[in-house]
């Protein structure tokens, strides 16, 4: 059975969805969950690993994650991901860059496009990923979150 939870945290409400208590879906404030209905339970419990790292990590106790979660993407897109994930808190990597990392430097798209089906935003960093021109660009909560992520990593950068 489908579980969801909804969590306050400085951003505005997200939303932790999964099965059998395994994360498989967070939704950002600007997005709205694709159908919670009668079959799905509202279970915080599901979900309190998830919650209370998410927290931690907007009170500046927590610089990754360690959460059980299933992704169901592509092995490429999963790739690409494990890679994002590997980017240390408080620092950005370009999409050429990851690109490169994982071998094929001519699959910048690819990659944008593998980064953009990140299903666990904040959990897999894909905020820190930017343009090789340094410019924000494509964030599915949007860049105003994105900057807001950004700026608040780096401000915390100083007091660990």
């Amino acid at each position: 059975m489908w579980q969801y939870h909804s969590v306050l945290t400085p951003v505005g409400k997200i939303y932790l969805v999964g099965e059998s208590g395994i994360l498989h879906k967070i939704y950002l404030p600007n997005q709205q969950p694709e159908l919670i209905d009668s079959h799905w339970e509202n279970d915080p419990r599901a979900f309190f690993e998830a919650e209370k790292q998410i927290q931690d990590y907007f009170l500046g106790k927590r610089r990754s994650f360690s959460l059980r979660y299933e992704l169901g993407l592509t092995e490429f897109q999963q790739e690409v991901l494990e890679e994002v994930a590997k980017i240390p808190f408080g620092e950005t990597r370009s999409y050429q860059q990851l690109a490169t990392r994982l071998g094929n430097p001519n699959a910048v798209r690819a990659v944008g496009a593998a980064n953009g089906k990140n299903p666990l935003p904040i959990v897999i960093p894909c905020h820190r990923v930017i343009g090789a021109s340094q410019d924000l660009v494509g964030y599915a909560g949007g860049l105003k979150l994105k900057k807001f992520l950004l700026e608040f990593e780096s401000s915390q950068m100083s007091l660990f």
